[in-house]
């Protein structure tokens, strides 16, 4: 039997669909039989399954948003999501279509808004309205050499100056656009951009940031984002990185460097061209990265192993690597480049005694080698068996002295969240267990342990949080709380392999007695709370709406 393909509604709404799916949800979870039934014809999970059965697996938006969608004959809700907003597109008047394209194009930082780029998105409604290309905004975004010449042709000034509706330089939109992740794109931009700089464009043209609080309208010129910045640290692309820099890129650009770590092909192009990593912040944002490669590169060309973070609590990077639970490897590479093994934290603890506090026992006892090594107190000993996750060690000392760890002082408190930032759950979950106090603030970012597990996007352990009195109010260093935490996260952080549950941190926000929101009238893609205007990722909207 030839299978019938998916179809759709005339002039179908996401919105819509949205509601139909939640509707179908409402009437599963009131035991309705044909909400059941659907789920049995529609749903893998249910195939086969009885009604009791189906009833009892406590179905959740997806699940209904999945069964719609394959009821309409598409694999999933993605792919149906796709096809709505691919017809969408094609109701749009030409010049809004463009417009459109082209944020999908480039990310909010040149576009304006919170979104990323969606480069596959882009490809697809292009391949289903090639007339877009026509246009010469979006020539520069996918690497047309042959209507930029015609561009050039008819106006040399064009090369030097802001054009089209995001007022880019023409080599900047080559640089920043998102296509250059995609393999069919990569080597007309490159080109393009080859051609542009050998007709004479400034190898360091720029733009204002544009993310907001800045806007299209408004950007920030304090934030300048060059042409070199989208080739090294957005795109990451070694070859248009090197080009770019043999044409006299300033490779100080007070942003290139610090995001190109991720590609130690990136930033060791930026190094050979003199990019100076002091006053970068760089070699704390390594620090951020699990192995320990880019910080031994920034080392080997003068990175500062005593740089001190402007209004960080942490100090050197030593301190920093302690605080966040990085390898023996990262500790060795900063005390072979002239770390102080001594290092003393603003309370005054010792690099050793917080590596030990830590239940780093590798580290501590580099440290000791390096001739740093003292005596821990039994706060201590309690805590750093609760951070090295050894159980029976921290009960035998509980019982001994009943008043932890609520007697700890506060510089052993803060290990709970500097616990969760380091991704040390069972660390964290001990101490949750043993009773400490779960508003301590803490981490890089003087953060809650809920503000910093709704970040990871830890939903179990933020709902042993709230269940033990964490708060969705508590605040944290950068003003705003753990509904301002998920937004940001929801929106901005990548969703990888580490499979970051931001919905379900929603849910359980909302299970521990979060107020009702509300859709904003004045804007669908808001959340209002008391007045509050919050953008949250589409799934975790939902989950915040009750699903």
């Amino acid at each position: 039997m030839v299978t019938p393909p998916p179809s759709l509604p005339p002039r179908a709404s996401l919105e819509h669909l949205k509601k139909q799916a939640k509707q179908l949800l409402r009437q599963y979870r009131a035991g309705a039989p044909e909400a059941l039934d659907r789920f049995a014809r529609f749903l893998p999970a249910a195939a086969g399954r009885s009604s009791t059965t189906i009833a009892a697996m406590d179905l959740r938006l997806h699940d209904a948003q999945s069964c719609l969608a394959r009821g309409l004959g598409f694999v999933s809700w993605a792919a149906l999501a796709l096809r709505v907003e691919a017809e969408a597109f094609a109701r749009e008047a030409p010049l809004a279509r463009r417009d459109r394209w082209l944020t999908l194009a480039y990310g909010g930082d040149v576009a304006g808004g919170a979104g990323r780029a969606r480069p596959a998105l882009a490809l697809r409604l292009l391949r289903a309205h090639p007339a877009l290309a026509d246009d010469l905004a979006v020539a520069c975004a996918t690497g047309d050499a042959a209507r930029l010449a015609a561009a050039l042709a008819a106006d040399p000034g064009w090369l030097h100056r802001p054009a089209g509706p995001l007022a880019l330089p023409p080599l900047v939109a080559v640089t920043h656009s998102g296509l250059l992740q995609l393999e069919d794109f990569r080597a007309p931009l490159q080109r393009c951009a080859g051609w542009l700089l050998q007709a004479g464009a400034d190898p360091n043209q720029r733009i204002g940031n544009r993310y907001p609080p800045a806007s299209l309208a408004a950007p920030d010129d304090a934030m300048p984002l060059s042409a070199l910045y989208g080739a090294a640290g957005v795109n990451r692309d070694p070859a248009l990185t090197a080009l770019l820099l043999q044409a006299g890129a300033d490779p100080n650009d007070n942003e290139s460097l610090y995001h190109s770590l991720e590609s130690p092909d990136c930033a060791r192009l930026l190094l050979r061209h003199g990019a100076r990593v002091r006053g970068t912040n760089a070699v704390h944002r390594a620090l951020d990265l699990p192995g320990a490669g880019a910080l031994e590169l920034l080392l080997a060309h003068g990175g500062d192993p005593e740089e001190v973070l402007p209004g960080s609590r942490l100090g050197p990077p030593l301190l920093r690597a302690i605080a966040l639970g990085r390898s023996p490897r990262h500790v060795a590479a900063l005390l072979a480049a002239g770390a102080d093994p001594a290092a003393r934290d603003a309370e005054g603890a010792s690099a050793w005694r917080l590596a030990a506090r830590r239940g780093l026992v590798e580290v501590a006892a580099l440290l000791q080698a390096a001739g740093a090594a003292e005596e821990l107190s039994t706060e201590e000993e309690f805590g750093a068996a609760c951070a090295r996750g050894d159980a029976a060690t921290a009960r035998r000392l509980q019982a001994a002295r009943p008043d932890l760890p609520g007697g700890l002082p506060a510089t052993l408190l803060r290990l709970l969240p500097d616990s969760v930032a380091a991704g040390a759950t069972g660390a964290a979950r001990l101490m949750v267990a043993l009773g400490w106090p779960v508003a301590t603030p803490g981490g890089d970012w003087q953060a809650s342990a809920l503000n910093l597990a709704v970040f990871r996007g830890d939903a179990a352990l933020a709902g042993i949080l709230l269940d033990h009195g964490a708060r969705w109010d508590e605040a944290h260093g950068f003003g705003s709380d753990v509904l301002g935490t998920l937004s940001w996260a929801s929106l901005n952080e990548p969703d990888d392999a580490a499979a970051p549950d931001w919905p379900g941190c929603a849910r359980a926000l909302a299970a521990a007695g979060l107020p009702p929101m509300a859709p904003d009238p004045a804007d669908p893609e808001r959340l209002l709370l008391d007045g509050r205007a919050l953008r949250f990722s589409e799934a975790v909207a939902a989950a915040l709406l009750g699903d």
